[in-house]
């Protein structure tokens, strides 16, 4: 019997110990997540950061995987990749980190817990999590029913800048 899949979209951003190579890293491990495949990748962003600005820029990008793991089981693997990372979680929630992996979405699933809410809640304010989602699948739509195409071209994009691929 075949399991189902899912298509998870994840964000990743990092603005310590060399950005760049983080995320290169993560998007590395997140391939060896089991019972899940990378379907695509965009292209790596430099973005400014959310709340204090006496950081240093973001480098952003988001994954889509196929995935028969649950929400939470990909949680675990996630959170399992920033602490090898280095991630330490600290009370400040806007502040510098080596690496942040968040589901974005998990399919069409709605889910709202104490340790995860999907679709992601602040995604539709952050141009780093939709510029990088439209670019990837430009045609995605949230639960809701609402473009991920056309929340991209009504967001400010913050002098965001598009790397490379």
């Amino acid at each position: 019997m075949t399991v189902p899949q899912t298509i998870a979209y994840i964000g990743l951003g990092s603005n310590l110990s060399e950005p760049i190579k983080q995320v290169q890293s993560a998007v590395s491990e997140i391939e060896k997540i089991p019972q899940s495949q990378i379907a695509k990748v965009s292209s790596l962003y430099l973005s400014k950061p959310m709340g204090p600005q006496d950081q240093d820029d973001f480098i952003n990008a988001v994954v889509a995987i196929e995935t028969s793991l649950s929400a939470v089981e990909l949680l675990d693997a996630l959170q399992a990749i920033e602490n090898k990372a280095g991630r330490v979680r600290k009370e400040n929630r806007w502040g510098a980190r080596i690496l942040d992996l968040d589901i974005i979405l998990f399919g069409n699933e709605v889910l709202n817990t104490e340790r995860l809410t999907i679709p992601h809640y602040g995604m539709c304010e952050r141009e780093f999590v939709l510029l990088p989602l439209a670019e990837i699948v430009p045609e995605l739509s949230l639960p809701n029913g609402e473009s991920i195409k056309l929340l991209s071209q009504n967001i400010a994009n913050n002098a965001m800048v598009k790397l490379s691929h």
